[in-house]
C-alpha cells in the first residue's frame, strides 16, 4: 500500500521509554541462595552493600560459656541459606558476592522462586519469638495453622511436655523449623486413627483432645 505523504516515516532509531521497559520486565521474587557455611552473615554484609534485598532468618539460642556467664546469640535458622529478592536475570550479580555459592533451582536448572507470602510469615514468626530450627520431618500427622503469624500454613504436628508445636518445611532447601502453637489453633487435615508422629528421640500418638474453640479434635 502506498503511504500517505502526510504520514510521518518510521523511526529507526526509536527505543522504548525506560519506564515502559520497567513496566515490560518481570518483577523481582524471592530466590533461596546457597552460601558457604558459617559464612551466612558476611555475605548478607557484602548483599546489603550492592543494594540487594535479601533476608537472613535469625533466631535466638541461650548459650553457657565455660566460665558459667551466658549469652544469647543470634543464629541463622536455616544454616548456610539466606533468601535474595531479585529478577531471574540478577543472579550473576548475586553469585559474584563472596561466600554465595548457587541459587537454589527447581526442575530444569532455573531458579526456583518462593512466594512472597512465605518469606512474609516467616518474618512475622521470627518476630513473635515462635520459631526454633528443626531436624527435616516428613511424615506424621498433618495440620493447618488457622490464626496468627502462620495462618494458612500446614505442617506436621509435634508435641512437647507442655505445647505443641508444628514442624514446617521449606520444599526448596529442604530445610524444617517448628513454630509453638496452641491447639486450638490447629486444623487436623486427616481422619481416622491416630497415627505416630516422629519427635526427634521418641514417638507418640497425638490423642484425641478438646478444644475450648472447636469441636472435638482427632489428631
Amino acid at each position: 500500500m502506498q503511504q500517505n505523504r502526510f504520514d510521518p516515516l518510521p523511526d529507526r532509531n526509536h527505543r522504548p521509554a525506560p519506564d515502559l521497559l520497567a513496566a515490560a520486565a518481570p518483577p523481582p521474587c524471592w530466590f533461596a541462595l546457597y552460601t558457604t557455611s558459617r559464612h551466612e552473615k558476611r555475605v548478607l554484609q557484602h548483599l546489603h552493600q550492592r543494594a540487594i534485598e535479601c533476608f537472613l532468618p535469625l533466631y535466638q539460642a541461650k548459650r553457657k560459656w565455660a566460665d558459667g556467664s551466658r549469652v544469647t546469640l543470634d543464629l541463622p535458622l536455616f544454616p548456610g541459606y539466606l533468601f535474595v529478592r531479585i529478577c531471574r536475570n540478577q543472579r550473576g550479580k548475586v553469585l559474584g558476592v563472596p561466600g554465595a555459592l548457587a541459587v537454589v533451582g527447581g526442575t530444569g536448572g532455573e531458579p526456583a522462586s518462593l512466594p512472597d507470602a512465605t518469606i512474609d510469615a516467616l518474618r512475622l514468626a521470627l518476630d513473635s519469638h515462635l520459631v526454633q530450627p528443626h531436624p527435616l520431618l516428613t511424615v506424621g500427622r498433618r495440620a493447618r495453622i488457622r490464626s496468627g503469624p502462620l495462618a494458612g500454613l500446614e505442617g506436621i504436628v509435634t508435641r512437647t511436655k507442655s505445647s505443641f508445636r508444628v514442624v514446617l518445611t521449606l520444599d526448596h532447601i529442604r530445610q524444617s523449623y517448628a513454630a509453638e502453637v496452641a491447639l486450638e489453633d490447629l486444623e487436623p487435615l486427616s481422619s481416622g486413627p491416630p497415627s505416630p508422629v516422629v519427635n526427634r528421640n521418641r514417638s507418640f500418638a497425638i490423642p484425641s483432645l478438646v478444644s475450648a474453640r472447636s469441636p472435638r479434635l482427632r489428631f
